[in-house]
């Protein structure tokens, strides 16, 4: 992108987010950062942008995200044994109580394999 190209609020808020970084980091005074993040909000082409940027080093770009393993699935015996318990009891007419028993050893064997249960909701927003 040449210097000369406009730029638009994404490129802005980037930007801001950055220079964020470099205050957190120490490398700004309060002053200097509030005086940078007014001429982001004001620029308008990429060079008013990389004037800001001149001193400072650039920032490394952020690591992908990790994957997650899927831990909820059951492995395929647990899920197989579970089908011939449950259905040897139904065409057998054995009492529910039988039923009852094998539905939560089920739960118990897929906790205990788990692990407890942990909250997985966003992330509370930052503070700066």
């Amino acid at each position: 992108m040449s210097g000369d190209t406009r730029i638009g609020d994404a490129e802005r808020e980037q930007a801001a987010a950055a220079l964020a970084d470099h205050y957190t980091a120490g490398r700004l005074e309060h002053s200097e950062y509030a005086e940078r993040l007014d001429a982001i909000w004001t620029a308008r082409t990429r060079a008013d942008l990389d004037t800001l940027f001149h001193d400072l080093p650039r920032l490394a770009p952020p690591e992908p995200p990790a994957r997650r393993r899927d831990r909820g699935r059951l492995p395929l015996p647990v899920v197989a044994l579970l089908v011939l318990v449950v259905g040897g009891l139904v065409l057998t007419h054995l009492p529910l109580v039988l039923l009852v028993v094998a539905v939560v050893i089920f739960f118990k064997i897929s906790h205990h394999r788990r692990g407890p249960r942990q909250w997985h909701g966003s992330r509370p927003a930052r503070r700066w």
